[in-house]
């Protein structure tokens, strides 16, 4: 397993990144982009930390080597709590903000896993082959893989090939007996520019008429013709006391552009199979709205904390209407962790023997998660007060002149300092009131799938019989009682 250093030296390999119009030559040093590459590091110092080593690592059980457990194949639901237990503690020493340079590179290798399988058995393919090969070569060598899954789209009510010009979707331009060429542009790919591969994988259901869209493929991050450009969105502040959040973590996303790009014929995962495209779609986002929802939980607590702890600063604790407040953020965050905690134990065994966390609870848990967000961000916000965006910064605490104005004046109640409390009202809006704070609240509505899909998802998956045949039975329909075993 590697290091951190030895993963920041990875990073190291001439990839093509752009960052505000001009090209970054190195990740680990740029000013904006190195915090993202220390915050991706996080997942290799667990795995150097005894606290932690047990819960981050775990034995292949194909090799007996010690790997990454993110590689780990779930088989059950005891692998699957404990994946998510990993992803939270990352998550938590990330001060909410997930890490996921492997937790979503392994989401797609368990669904190619998944579908390999089922291609192979029905379709006469080889690709399991080749997932398996690919799967090797990033759990044996400890690697950051990425994901790039959403096309740009232009015009979202046409199919890919109808598009205005055919690159709006990645698409295959050329066929070898090597291998393949792509063209096109993903959209808000996450930890690229400082993850060592990426899987590419399709956003939606296709026709026939869209098969040269239909593809799967991963390659190296410094592939010839791969071009990232990065969003400056939520750029690092400084100070770990006016920013504790934003000045020590970030997460990148980039336009993600494909120049004819030559994929080896052994990376190849899914070429012009287009009945496939949704199903991997769809079965991808099985396993990432699991890693959504578990990453998820360390935000809803630390609202939850944050709120009681603003309010005992303040004096507060014993308002009814905060007290409200509070009660309802519990709820929010104890009724994720619940959904979350019974998608494993719901899970089922799948092709290749992987275990599938309940689509149905994981997106009520998703659904719960995203309509509830914005209403709790306002009740820590409303317990908090305005100073949230009005209050001093931290050289105002040092400055001979103005400290004593603002120890004197910023207090809590009895024993609770001016700069203790500003500290925690710094860490609330860093959390809910910065770029930061808009940018999960972005995420809250839009990422691993908008509400409307996990609305989707719902419908599709709840089995109706029972409850039909319960309502019928109320209302006195004869044919019911069968059923009912009445």
């Amino acid at each position: 397993m590697r290091t951190a250093n030895d993963y920041k030296a990875s990073l190291q390999d001439d990839r093509v990144i752009y960052y505000k119009g001009e090209q970054v030559k190195d990740v680990t040093t740029h000013p904006a982009l190195r915090v993202a590459v220390e915050h991706a590091s996080i997942d290799y110092r667990m795995a150097e930390d005894s606290r932690y080593r047990d819960l981050a690592v775990a034995e292949d059980p194909e090799t007996g080597a010690l790997i990454s457990r993110y590689y780990y194949l779930p088989r059950n639901s005891d692998d699957l709590i404990k994946r998510s237990q990993l992803i939270e503690t990352a998550t938590r020493l990330g001060r909410t903000l997930v890490v996921l340079i492997k937790e979503i590179g392994t989401d797609a290798l368990f669904a190619l896993h998944m579908l390999a399988r089922y291609m192979d058995d029905h379709e006469h393919t080889d690709y399991l082959s080749r997932v398996k090969a690919f799967y090797r070569h990033c759990a044996d060598n400890d690697l950051a893989v990425a994901v790039a899954q959403t096309d740009v789209k232009g015009d979202r009510s046409l199919a890919p090939a109808a598009q205005d010009h055919p690159d709006y979707y990645v698409r295959i331009v050329d066929e070898r007996p090597d291998g393949i060429v792509v063209r096109g542009a993903k959209i808000h790919t996450s930890v690229l520019t400082n993850s060592n591969e990426v899987i590419v994988l399709p956003t939606r259901n296709m026709s026939e008429a869209d098969k040269d869209y239909a593809v799967a493929f991963a390659v190296p991050a410094n592939t010839p013709g791969l071009k990232m450009i990065c969003s400056p969105y939520g750029a690092p502040r400084e100070g770990n006391f006016d920013h504790p959040i934003t000045s020590q973590h970030k997460m990148t996303e980039t336009l993600t552009v494909f120049d004819d790009v030559f994929v080896p014929r052994e990376r190849v995962f899914l070429q012009k199979e287009w009945q496939y495209a949704g199903v991997l779609a769809k079965t991808f986002v099985e396993f990432h709205r699991f890693t959504a929802i578990s990453y998820k939980l360390p935000l809803t607590d630390a609202l939850a904390g944050a709120a009681q702890l603003i309010a005992d600063y303040n004096g507060l604790t014993r308002a009814g209407h905060i007290r409200e407040k509070i009660t309802r953020l519990i709820a929010y965050t104890q009724t994720l962790r619940a959904l979350t905690q019974q998608a494993a134990l719901n899970c089922r065994v799948a092709e290749e023997d992987i275990a599938v966390p309940s689509p149905l609870l994981v997106n009520i848990a998703k659904l719960h998660f995203a309509e509830n967000y914005h209403k709790m961000v306002s009740y820590v916000q409303d317990i908090a007060g305005g100073i949230l965006v009005t209050g001093p910064s931290e050289e105002d605490f040092l400055n001979p002149e103005t400290k004593p104005i603002v120890e004197k004046y910023l207090g809590g109640k009895a024993g609770i300092s001016a700069r203790d409390r500003v500290r925690v009202l710094n860490m609330i809006s860093d959390l809910t009131a910065s770029d930061f704070g808009g940018y999960q609240e972005v995420l809250a509505i839009h990422a691993e799938g908008s509400i409307e899909a996990e609305k989707m998802t719902i419908h599709r998956e709840f089995d109706f019989r029972d409850h039909l045949e319960l309502a019928k039975y109320i209302a006195g329909l004869d044919h019911a009682t069968d059923a009912l075993g009445l």
